[in-house]
């Protein structure tokens, strides 16, 4: 059963400061500049779960690979699982993703079999989870995002979206197979459940792949209560 903050816990873990618009709220998000600074960071931002929205199914997909050979541009995400009081990160935490494809279709849509770009991961004893998958398309009346959620110990524990640099998805955009949709029509500052997620906190902060690696990483830690 999952157990909400109280008032004095929430000002120990997020120092106390700049809550009044979220109190209350069962998860913390924390953008890490890479996983090593993500395990390693002491105070902890309050941030609001969001809409699980219409497409999530219910499924034990573990997976890293999700792409099932979908076109698009390579993405690893990475994943760090932290306890919100602490800022430890939670080994074995189960984290799931799922979003749409480069034409803004999800899979497993009104009964559909499919279940592409869906999947499951155990955190390490790191609390740290890694997908890969594609860069996802975008659909109208939404800006580009990646669906969420962290179980621990069979309960979930947050529900969120996770989002893109808006100037990495225009260039991303104009390849194949994302170039014939054209450009998406509603930015990051048109979306409310972006703001509501925090807005550039709640972003992947991306880098280029190397090793002549085609595509990006994306890193972001998440904070849960348990």
């Amino acid at each position: 059963m999952e157990r909400e903050l109280n008032r004095r816990d929430v000002l120990k873990a997020a120092g106390g400061t700049g809550l009044a618009a979220v109190f209350g709220a069962r998860a913390l998000q924390i953008v890490g500049g890479d996983e090593a600074a993500a395990a390693t960071v002491t105070t902890c931002l309050l941030t609001p779960e969001v809409t699980a929205g219409p497409y999530w199914v219910e499924e034990n997909l573990t997976r890293r690979n999700i792409t099932e050979g979908k076109a698009g541009l390579p993405l690893v995400m990475r994943f760090t699982v932290l306890n919100a009081k602490t800022c430890k990160p939670i080994p074995k935490a189960d984290v799931e993703v799922w979003h749409c494809d480069a034409a803004g279709a999800y899979s497993a849509v009104n009964g559909a079999a499919t279940r592409f770009l869906r999947g499951h991961q155990t955190a390490n004893a790191a609390g740290k989870a890694e997908f890969l998958t594609i860069f996802p398309g975008w659909y109208p009346g939404r800006t580009p995002h990646i669906h969420m959620k962290v179980y621990v110990g069979g309960d979930a524990v947050h529900t969120g979206q996770v989002f893109l640099n808006e100037s990495i998805t225009r260039a991303v955009y104009k390849q194949k197979p994302y170039a014939g949709r054209g450009a998406y029509d509603t930015p990051h500052s048109s979306d409310m459940i972006y703001s509501q997620a925090g807005g550039s906190s709640a972003e992947l902060k991306l880098a280029k792949r190397t090793g002549g690696l085609k595509g990006y990483v994306g890193t972001i830690a998440i904070g849960v209560v348990t």
